[in-house]
């Protein structure tokens, strides 16, 4: 019997450990019992890594173009927020976006009406391509059948530090389709994932048609947004500095491989993009540019060299560089790629001063509009994360 209680003490201890273990706890032995030394976590097995992985499932129907607008202009504000996110008090996080569409008839009706656009990825870049290759058209909208298809599709990898997070935005009753949302939701929850759920129209409607009992199940938030809110630019004295500075930034960027060039065309093509929408929407991808999230070391020799120095030892021949860089040697291209890196930290730097006065500017002339999508999602990623550890500091 003695032998029976030790063993369940055990496994309880172990239980408790594994359950609030969270984004660099340190989880200490008491020192009076050693049952159970085999459950506490060396320092050194602590993952080097912490990620923040968001799946955006996005309705795609005729009345949600509103919607669309708003993710594609306030992409850049949740990831300029995560530029100040840390795991404790040390490491700071990768952030890792993926993107479904749902309810649009020129989806397919064998898989639902759904489309994975984007696996998790942290191209910003390539994240703000797809956003903008979205259209809306008519159709069905299975809130259970995307969220199951999300959950089975992406790599949303077993490390319990990381933050796991679904946002499902549409305006439709949650429980349409033949996959249950209930289910969908419990297995979220058994994979360490929160639904969080975005209704586009009135709260009370959201709640009535089960968008808030999707939510609650996981632990998530529910919200309900205006998704025909105008974008309002609020203009400062700052912003074209801003922008020029950014055409600066490019001009930093080396291509090299079989992605180069193209990568280098998509950049720009984002830029105008963003600037299409309006100067505002330009300026914050500015400075998602300027941050620590911006990094392209798959095409950008700049990039590469920074994470790996060898890289330039182990390029087959010169035809990975772009034409100017052709016939250069291994030591005039390290000094050309050492000048371009300080160039761009000197335009970094000082996008983020005029950045700085910009934000002053705006807090002083605008009260904060709370409506959106970018304010729904950053009042729930904060909130989930501080579960785990995650704290916002400079």
């Amino acid at each position: 019997m003695t032998t029976l209680k030790k063993i369940i003490l055990s496994l309880t201890l172990i239980f408790s450990l594994t359950s609030t273990y969270g984004c660099n706890l340190k989880v200490k032995p008491e020192e009076k019992e050693t049952l159970v030394a085999e459950a506490y976590l060396p320092e050194n097995n602590t993952p080097n890594k912490h990620y923040v992985k968001i799946a955006l499932l996005l309705d795609t129907s005729n009345s949600m173009d509103g919607l669309i607008n708003q993710a594609k202009a306030q992409l850049w504000d949740i990831i300029n927020e995560f530029t100040y996110a840390r795991c404790g008090n040390e490491t700071r996080p990768e952030i890792q976006i993926a993107l479904y569409e749902y309810g649009n008839d020129n989806l397919s009706s064998r898989e639902g009406y759904i489309r994975q656009v984007l696996g998790f990825s942290s191209d910003l870049d390539a994240i703000s391509e797809r956003l903008f290759s979205l259209t809306t058209n008519g159709g069905e909208e299975f809130c259970g059948t995307v969220i199951n298809t999300s959950l089975n599709q992406l790599n949303w990898g077993k490390n319990a530090d990381d933050l796991k997070l679904i946002f499902i935005a549409g305006n439709e009753p949650f429980n349409q389709g033949r996959l249950d949302y209930r289910d969908a939701t419990a297995q979220a929850k058994e994979k360490d994932i929160v639904v969080n759920t975005i209704f586009c129209g009135n709260f009370e409607q959201g709640i009535s048609t089960n968008w808030k009992d999707g939510a609650v199940r996981t632990g998530g938030d529910y919200m309900a947004i205006d998704h025909n809110q105008e974008l309002v630019y609020v203009e400062t004295p700052y912003d074209d500095a801003i922008i020029i500075l950014n055409k600066k930034l490019n001009n930093t960027y080396v291509g090299y491989g079989s992605q180069g060039q193209s990568k280098i065309t998509m950049q720009r093509e984002q830029d105008r993009n963003a600037e299409i929408l309006n100067d505002e929407v330009a300026v914050k991808r500015a400075v998602s540019k300027s941050s620590r999230m911006y990094k392209n070391s798959t095409w950008d020799l700049v990039d590469a060299v920074e994470e790996n120095e060898a890289v330039l030892e182990t390029m087959e021949t010169s035809e990975s560089l772009p034409e100017e860089l052709k016939g250069k040697t291994k030591e005039e291209l390290k000094k050309y790629i050492a000048e371009k890196k300080e160039e761009r930290e000197k335009i970094k730097n000082e996008i983020k001063e005029l950045n700085a006065k910009r934000e002053a500017f705006i807090a002083k002339s605008q009260t904060e509009n709370t409506g959106g999508l970018e304010n729904a999602m950053l009042s729930a990623i904060k909130k989930q994360a501080s579960r785990k550890n995650y704290t916002w500091k400079n």
